[in-house]
């Protein structure tokens, strides 16, 4: 029992690192045919990038079945990489972007720092110079302000609608840190 919730909270846990760099080299580099989709206004409820938990999910879904059969612990790494993506549609698909119906924006803590980290990561047009590409962790506002400015060689300018919020001035919002 105790090695099973160790390895579910391992596995949790590890799908934020596994996140990590899935999205710095792979969505923001080859799979960025995907992945634009994510980057750009939303038309309707789905987007191309959506498929990426399609793919995430149908391996959760195999790695459970075969635990089920059998091969342990690997139902656990299934229910822990499931649990992640949950954590993963309540954070970044309803908190930040707006698909679910509850419009909560943080004001402070936790959520208001993944939040506006992921704001900035939608500042930057295109695939490439972006910051924080984890989902559940993020850097201080400081930290990724400071690395903007280095990406750009000097400040932001941004004045396009982001597409995390929909909102003219989030771009501006997340850069000033508030």
């Amino acid at each position: 029992m105790m090695f099973n919730a160790l390895v579910f909270f391992t596995t949790l846990i590890g799908m934020e690192v596994f996140a990590f760099f899935a999205h710095k080299y792979v969505m923001h580099g080859f799979g960025w045919g995907w992945h634009r989709s994510h980057h750009e206004p939303r038309t309707g409820w789905f987007e191309k990038n959506d498929l990426y938990a399609v793919v995430f999910a149908a391996f959760a879904i195999v790695l459970i079945a075969l635990g089920t059969q059998g091969m342990h612990p690997l139902e656990w790494i299934g229910a822990g990489m499931t649990a992640y993506g949950f954590l993963y549609f309540l954070a970044h698909d309803g908190l930040v972007h707006k698909r679910w119906p509850l419009k909560f924006v943080p004001r402070s803590g936790y959520l208001k720092r993944l939040y506006q980290a992921h704001l900035m990561h939608h500042a930057v047009s295109g695939k490439d110079r972006c910051v924080s590409f984890g989902f559940l962790f993020a850097p201080s506002t400081a930290r990724l302000r400071a690395q903007l400015r280095k990406l750009h060689a000097g400040p932001l300018h941004k004045s396009d609608e982001d597409v995390a919020t929909a909102s003219p001035d989030a771009a501006a919002t997340a850069s000033r840190g508030e």
